[in-house]
């Protein structure tokens, strides 16, 4: 097959194929124009995961709600500003008596909006919502890593590269950039665990809005890829749409990138890597950094303490009943099947009875929205992410603070 028809998976596999039928590691790695120590190093890879990671998986998305009318979400507040002991139930009725021509609003949809007003009074037996993490984790190295894909740009045999890239907010470590055939979340997954095993958990994780990172269609924008990350305990950091300045950091690391590694670019994926490695090992060893006092971020990075271990099942000691979601992203209690988002497919989350057959539904100590005995899915809450808080970079003044 010629090189131009082959996925770097694809050379991948070919050149392991050829290792173990049993040719020599030097003239395999010249017929392929890249290095024995990348050589190597791809058939480590391949002795310690195997082909893990290699399938295709379905990343259908999922379609959210719409979003209540403004006008009956303010005749709903309304209602209750003049009834304040009422709850979602009658509030929705005496909607219904007023209004008769409207759709009628679930129940679940009326105490939804009534939570994001501040409307709603817990009930006692509900826990404390953690705290999201602060921006001080990131005066040491693993407090926070940056990860983004630097542009697309193509190879010498006409195929698309783009590269994902990861690194430490304080010491600018340069964790992994790898070439990657398109931005699908199976190929981040990969690279991600390979990262999370070589370096340890960070504490939060700071992207942009795109995928795999985020999705618009989904549940708060939330991808299986960041669904991951919250089971590891890693806090999601996301910039601003259109504000690529809040991961300043990581977009300076990506121009010195792009005029060192890929201006020409290389013939093929291998190659590619290759250069990208070279790169790594000269921007984290070698080379000057002016904000770091003319250290190299190798002097200042250490791996993190908090080691990659699969995370247990969450426990929901507080919720009526814990529940695995479904494949296709739904909640199946009895012959009820409620749609929550398929990018919970195979989690845990746990439900509870908040009002009069109104349940809300929580994902570790994330709670994510409510249902009720009439509408089969779940009406997201107030977003426990807060996007609107996330702790950034002032360009100008190089310090840190919050955003809103």
């Amino acid at each position: 097959m010629p090189w131009n028809e082959c996925k770097p998976m694809d050379e991948r596999l070919r050149f392991i194929a050829r290792l173990l039928e049993g040719e020599k590691m030097a003239p395999l790695c010249r017929e392929f124009g890249i290095s024995r120590v990348t050589g190597y190093k791809i058939f480590d890879r391949y002795k310690d995961s195997g082909l893990d990671g290699l399938n295709d998986r379905s990343r259908a998305p999922y379609r959210q709600a719409n979003k209540l009318p403004f006008q009956i979400e303010r005749t709903i507040l309304g209602i209750k500003k003049q009834h304040p002991t009422w709850g979602a139930r009658k509030i929705r009725d005496k909607l219904l008596r007023q209004y008769r021509m409207l759709k009628p609003p679930a129940i679940s949809t009326v105490h939804a909006a009534l939570d994001r007003n501040g409307l709603v009074t817990p009930k006692k037996r509900r826990r404390h919502k953690a705290q999201g993490t602060t921006l001080i984790g990131a005066n040491s190295p693993n407090g926070l890593w940056c990860a983004d894909y630097k542009g697309e740009f193509m190879l010498g045999n006409h195929e698309y590269c783009y590269p994902l890239t990861i690194s430490d907010y304080r010491s600018r470590y340069l964790i992994t950039c790898e070439g990657l055939p398109s931005t699908r979340s199976d190929f981040a997954f990969s690279i991600f665990e390979r990262a999370f095993k070589d370096f340890g958990l960070p504490h939060a994780i700071r992207t942009d809005n795109g995928v795999p990172f985020a999705s618009g269609n989904a549940l708060f924008g939330l991808t299986k890829l960041s669904v991951w990350w919250l089971r590891l305990g890693i806090q999601l950091q996301r910039i601003k749409p259109g504000h690529p300045e809040q991961n300043g950091r990581h977009e300076r690391m990506h121009l010195t990138l792009k005029k060192e590694a890929t201006k020409p670019a290389a013939f093929n994926f291998l190659q590619q890597q290759e250069r990208f490695d070279d790169f790594i090992g000269v921007y984290n060893h070698e080379r000057p950094h002016q904000a770091l006092g003319g250290a190299c971020p190798g002097d200042l990075y250490t791996p993190s303490p908090r080691i990659y271990e699969r995370p247990g099942e969450p426990e929901y000691p507080y919720h009526d009943r814990a529940v695995r979601v479904t494949r296709c992203g739904r909640i199946c209690i009895g012959r009820r099947k409620i749609n929550l988002s398929s990018v919970f497919a195979g989690q845990t989350i746990g439900i509870r009875e908040v009002d009069d057959q109104i349940w809300l539904v929580s994902f570790l100590e994330y709670d994510l929205g409510y249902f009720d005995q009439e509408r089969d899915r779940v009406e997201p809450g107030p977003s426990p992410f807060m996007p609107d808080k996330l702790l950034t970079m002032c360009p100008e003044q190089g310090v840190n603070h919050v955003t809103g």
